[in-house]
């Protein structure tokens, strides 16, 4: 049952041949059938100038990075201030009901 089924040596095919048929005798239609020569192929644009850096900072650029950098240090901060706070805010309830447990547990064990 859990053994692969192997097809006889007979109807296996060869490596020589192929289960797929070669596609012959199709033939494209041509787009248009106008008969026009082909246009010919645009001028090269210029090459752009090497001594230019890639990138320009202008103060107003620096600005607009400086804020954006500010914003994402600040919400980041924010989310794992948060984080740490939701962590802190469940230890301590859970460190609180361990006391009231135990307090509760030993009890009858002390009259």
């Amino acid at each position: 049952m859990f053994t692969p089924k192997i097809p006889p040596p007979d109807t296996a095919p060869t490596p020589a041949t192929s289960l797929v048929q070669p596609l012959t005798g199709i033939t494209h239609t041509p787009a248009c059938t106008c008969h026009h020569t082909p246009a010919a192929a645009p001028a090269p644009a210029p090459a752009a100038p090497v001594s230019r850096p890639a990138v320009q900072l202008t103060p107003g650029s620096l600005l607009v990075a400086a804020a954006g950098g500010t914003a994402m240090v600040l919400i980041i901060g924010t989310v794992l201030v948060s984080m740490l706070l939701a962590t802190a805010i469940t230890a301590a309830s859970v460190a609180l009901c361990a006391v009231v447990l135990r307090s509760l547990l030993n009890r009858p064990n002390n009259r």
